[in-house]
């Protein structure tokens, strides 16, 4: 849980440190731009002004200065245009298309539904005849615009990046816990498990006793178990299976060690419902569910296995009438040492869903819970 816990800080920290850097560029960004567009609007001011002297000079008229700035707009793309919409002139326009005067009216338009024209006035008391300086964003100030969303974009991968290497060394970490726990587990069960099989065998040669076969019955279940644990970490392969058969058997053994308030519902087809797993393993899974149900009804209540064969899957439904799972917990129930019980190490739905997902392609989650009122957890398997 430590571990899981230090995962989700460092993950919120990431995520809480790009937006505190994506926020504050966009706030810089936006603020260079309003003052640059500020500055250009004032610099067409100033080249509108210029344009009217230009017109309105006579042959003795020093134009020099007018010239000076007028030529000196070298990134601003300016259009004039008179009382009539006819093009006088225009600076820093590049022209896309065979059809010049066309495309510079459709210029003219975006400049005017952005609000960029200066009219300029050649007669103050005629207000009839005039031009029109229309005017767009400079190169600068257009990627200056952009900058900030490419900025937040890479900003949002580098976290991403983070993030899922930090999900990659975290589920190998927990694969080699799992690997190590599970051959150790079975390398310590294998010299008592074989050490018990010698003694009931001697048992049986000596004494005519039916205990004696319920003994043998649990030293076979602790070699099954044994065998379950050395399978984890290797990748053993699915043979096709009777699915009504693995499920019968878990729900036989489960039924036999629950109170006898509990009961058991069997919803299996008729026909026999095959699908490609590993019957210990996979049984392993359904066992954990029926006993986690178990667990959840508090000794008392109704538990049903669902076999169901759909068009592209075969889907296993354990329901249990216990006392159900939060919704905002729903994920959370396969993280490992989420439990809810005084004794248990919660790593058994950890363990059947990576048994599910790793082994079997498969998936499993909980499909439906409601508090006081069950759970429905299912598991899906590719045909």
């Amino acid at each position: 849980m430590g571990k899981i816990k230090e995962f989700k800080q460092i993950r919120t920290v990431l995520i809480v440190a790009a937006v505190v850097i994506a926020l504050s560029s966009l706030f810089v960004s936006q603020s260079l731009v309003r003052d640059l567009s500020r500055e250009e609007h004032g610099k067409m001011e100033l080249f509108a002004e210029a344009y009217r002297t230009f017109n309105a000079a006579d042959e003795d008229t020093d134009l020099s200065l007018v010239l000076a700035v007028i030529s000196g707009n070298q990134t601003i793309p300016v259009i004039v245009v008179d009382e009539y919409d006819e093009i006088k002139s225009w600076l820093n326009i590049e022209i896309h298309g065979s059809d010049t005067i066309s495309y510079l009216a459709d210029c003219v338009m975006r400049m005017r539904a952005a609000g960029n024209t200066i009219k300029v006035y050649f007669n103050e008391y005629d207000d009839s005849h005039y031009n029109e300086v229309c005017f767009d964003e400079s190169l600068l100030l257009s990627r200056l615009t952009v900058y900030p969303y490419i900025q937040l974009g890479v900003v949002a991968l580098f976290v991403l990046v983070a993030i899922l290497a930090l999900l990659s060394f975290k589920k190998t970490e927990q694969n080699r816990v799992w690997v190590g726990l599970s051959k150790e587990t079975a390398h310590q069960l294998g010299t008592p498990i074989s050490s018990l099989m010698a003694w009931t065998e001697l048992l049986k040669d000596k004494y005519d006793d039916p205990l004696i076969g319920e003994m043998e019955k649990d030293v076979d279940r602790l070699e099954m178990v044994a065998e379950r644990f050395s399978k984890i970490g290797s990748m053993p392969e699915p043979v096709s299976a009777d699915m009504v058969e693995v499920l019968d058997g878990v729900m036989n053994y489960v039924e036999h060690r629950s109170p006898k308030s509990v009961t058991f519902t069997r919803d299996f087809p008729n026909p026999p419902v095959n699908a490609r797993v590993n019957a210990s393993l996979f049984g392993w899974v359904i066992e954990n569910l029926c006993k986690n149900a178990v667990d959840a009804m508090e000794g008392q209540g109704s538990l049903t296995i669902t076999l169901l064969e759909e068009k592209a899957i075969v889907a296993v439904e354990v329901a249990d009438t216990g006392k159900g799972i939060a919704k905002n917990s729903w994920r959370s129930v396969f993280d490992p040492g989420y439990t809810t019980k005084k004794r248990g190490w919660g790593l058994g739905l950890s363990l059947a869903k990576r048994i599910v997902e790793e082994y079997h392609k498969g998936r499993i989650f909980v499909k439906q819970s409601e508090i006081g009122h069950g759970t429905v957890f299912r598991v899906e398997l590719p045909k």
